[in-house]
């Protein structure tokens, strides 16, 4: 079974697709800056607060409920890396905060004259924070530049700025802006060859393919939540080794073990109790496809990505074979569909006649949902000199549909 044989199953459990806009149904292409969730999603928030909405550690009846919701999702979220030790899962506000707060820890590590690389493909929660701690070290910061003809990473830029003085290389899975999949397995291997740590910034890619830790190689990798059909919660996944040895910044009384050291505060219960949900939603669908209810969590998630992949994959072939054909439409990345490999389902354009915010304004009046600006990639906006209005991004996710392409194709045709 496929992902097109459940479409219209797929869709009925996402309540929010059922949106009339101006007498549109409204077409979700905004799903790179947080998809839409499903009513399993929902119903465990809600569960959360109406049964057992408790802080962590008690002894009576919803606490230890609550942390037993809990635990459950730091192993959910295990399963979903592909890792086997659930206290090395860590829980925050946002990827950004859970970054910025890991920088700093990490960057108490590095001495003048050291070195961290950043990538110009990246979101800026992957850049900035690491910037700043390089910064604060008196360390140097170096640079992965850009194929700017498809915006892929220039490796040979890479492997220039490598040396024994580097300590750090942070690089995202996939771009947010274009969808480019980076080489980070390459780059993680590369890196380890001088003694560098790598931290990976998977927010993008974990909608779309499978995230498999010990296959990327990297020490650490960030993602959130609210981008795989589940609520604004970031997660932190590091090494045991590293975790451990590693300074943290908080209070006084949490716990020097994992995963407490890391997870200041009062946590966003009920947001974890929603990622939960939307890892077994995932697993679910693997099991629905394969027919056999009896898969691990893992096993099903790992079925039910590759079939998401799959599908996004032929309906974002159709969207950039189509926008070709539009003479006032620039598509940013790769074009090549011998190139698929390489790239998720997301798209970037600019338009000749409309800029970027007019189009969006243009699109969303039709129930056509897409985001404009830089998307907080300005590494890559600004290299390739689009600020400071940015692009129009157009994502794809496994519930959107050949029939929404098609209108979104024959807008734009109109406005040509």
């Amino acid at each position: 079974m496929q992902i097109t044989d459940l479409i219209s199953d797929i869709r009925s459990q996402f309540p929010a697709l059922a949106r009339i806009i101006n007498g549109y149904p409204a077409a979700f292409f905004d799903g790179p800056g947080g998809t839409q969730v499903p009513q399993v999603v929902i119903d465990a928030v809600s569960d959360y607060y109406s049964r057992c909405n408790a802080n962590h550690g008690g002894v009576f009846a919803t606490s230890v409920e609550s942390d037993a919701i809990l635990d459950e999702a730091h192993r959910a979220v295990t399963d979903f890396l592909g890792v086997d030790d659930p206290d090395t899962v860590m829980f925050g506000a946002n990827m950004t905060s859970l970054t910025f707060a890991f920088s700093r820890a990490l960057s108490r590590t590095w001495r003048r004259g050291d070195e961290v690389i950043v990538s110009r493909l990246d979101h800026d929660a992957n850049y900035t924070p690491w910037v700043m701690a390089a910064q604060d070290a008196g360390a140097t910061v170096r640079h992965i530049d850009l194929h700017r003809e498809d915006c892929t990473l220039d490796l040979d830029t890479f492997r220039e700025a490598l040396s024994e003085r580097t300590k750090l290389v942070a690089v995202g899975c996939a771009s947010n802006a274009v969808g480019i999949i980076n080489p980070v397995k390459e780059i993680c291997r590369l890196s380890h060859e001088v003694g560098a740590l790598t931290f990976l910034d998977a927010v993008h890619y974990a909608p779309h393919a499978l995230i498999d830790v010990d296959d990327f190689g990297c020490d650490f990798l960030a993602c959130s939540a609210y981008k795989f059909f589940g609520p604004h919660v970031g997660i932190l996944w590091g090494k045991r080794d590293q975790l451990e040895s590693l300074p943290a910044y908080k209070v006084r009384p949490a716990p020097n073990s994992l995963p407490g050291k890391w997870m200041t505060g009062t946590q966003n219960h009920e947001g974890i109790a929603g990622t939960l949900a939307a890892v077994d939603y995932l697993s679910g669908l693997g099991r629905t496809l394969s027919g056999n209810s009896n898969l691990t969590r893992r096993e099903a998630l790992a079925l039910s990505m590759n079939a998401i992949q799959q599908y996004e994959s032929d309906l974002i072939w159709k969207l950039i074979d189509a926008l070709q054909n539009i003479p006032s439409v620039r598509i940013f990345g790769i074009t090549d569909s011998t190139r698929t490999a390489e790239r998720l389902p997301t798209v970037s354009i600019t338009h000749a006649k409309l800029s970027p915010e007019s189009l969006a304004v243009q699109l969303g009046a039709k129930g056509i949902f897409v985001w404009h600006g830089n998307f907080y990639a300005q590494p890559l906006t600004e290299a390739l000199g689009l600020e400071p209005d940015g692009m129009v991004r157009i994502g794809l996710a496994h519930y959107n549909t050949t029939m929404e392409v098609g209108r979104l194709i024959e807008t734009l045709q109109k406005l040509d």
